[in-house]
């Protein structure tokens, strides 16, 4: 079975340029099913999986022992999703005829609003860090383009000088997929962006020349390519400056980016473009949001309300 499962993590990579996050993703969630199906000795060994003697049954006993393990729903519909995936690919390849996974049901999740800020309070949460320092000109660097341009935390670390337009004052940005697409970014952006530019050098200095890599926008304190990790600890970090700002990711600034978009009288597919969502129904979640607001507004505004 595993050499099943690297060929089709190799498929992933090569064929349908799947990101390095996916790509882990698919492989922790099919190594667990090989797991449960042929646990490990204590000399590391598994008994072979015979492919098609996995059913429908066998995922659904799967699923079970998941739930058994108080695991969370939203977490076993993406490892069912994964195993679909899997084993269309062995229907494709001619290694199953049937795709056991295909019957059976995903667990029903509950659909969360976005969490996002007010206009208010990320004007406060992007001018908390300090400017006056290095790593400070960075951090409003990066939360500025998070918010005007609503990129995604990964499309922001892989930024490069060269996608960096500042004439058009719009980037060139790498999605999912490695689909590209133009986005446009403020003024407020650029001026934030250049004043990093100016003193990007200094951290730069700071990395070893076998670890440099010069061509990328934003460095860690060691001079490197930052990371989406360290992109979650800054904003966890500017977050507990804010009193009045709680449970707030870097996600939240591309969602805050579309709700005041769509607040705004932005056009849907705009906003699908703009964030390189693949699927409208994607895009279509922020609505439900923009609807909580004008429902408030009206409550409060409307003399018959």
């Amino acid at each position: 079975m595993q050499k099943y499962l690297d060929d089709f993590i190799q498929h992933l990579k090569y064929e349908r340029n799947a990101s390095a996050h996916t790509l882990r993703n698919y492989d922790s969630d099919l190594q667990q099913f090989y797991d449960y199906l042929a646990p490990a000795d204590k000399d590391g060994q598994r008994r072979e999986v015979n492919m098609r003697d996995i059913d429908h049954l066998t995922i659904r006993e799967y699923m079970a022992a998941l739930y058994d393990k108080k695991k969370k729903k939203s977490s076993i519909h993406r490892k069912v999703a994964s195993l679909r995936t899997f084993f269309r690919y062995l229907c494709r390849e001619g290694v199953l005829e049937v795709n056991p996974a295909k019957l059976v049901s995903s667990p029903r999740v509950e659909r969360t609003l976005p969490n996002h800020l007010t206009i208010e309070q990320m004007i406060k949460f992007i001018e908390t860090p300090d400017t006056d320092t290095v790593l400070g000109k960075r951090d409003r660097a990066i939360l500025e383009l998070l918010y005007a341009s609503g990129l995604r935390v990964s499309e922001l670390v892989n930024l490069n000088l060269p996608d960096v337009d500042f004439d058009n004052q719009s980037l060139r940005v790498k999605g999912k997929g490695r689909k590209e697409r133009v986005v446009p970014f403020g003024e407020h952006a650029k001026q934030a962006l250049q004043a990093y530019l100016a003193v990007r050098h200094e951290l730069l200095l700071e990395a070893d020349l076998e670890k440099r890599d010069p061509a990328a926008v934003f460095m860690n304190y060691q001079g490197t390519r930052i990371t989406t990790r360290s992109v979650g600890r800054m904003v966890d970090k500017y977050v507990k400056h804010c009193a009045d700002i709680h449970h707030i990711s870097p996600h939240s600034l591309r969602h805050s980016c579309a709700t005041h978009l769509l607040d705004n009288g932005a056009d849907l597919r705009v906003i699908q473009e703009l964030l390189g969502h693949a699927r409208l129904t994607t895009t279509q979640q922020y609505t439900h949001v923009s609807m909580d607001k004008l429902m408030q507004v009206y409550d409060q505004a409307h003399p018959k309300a």
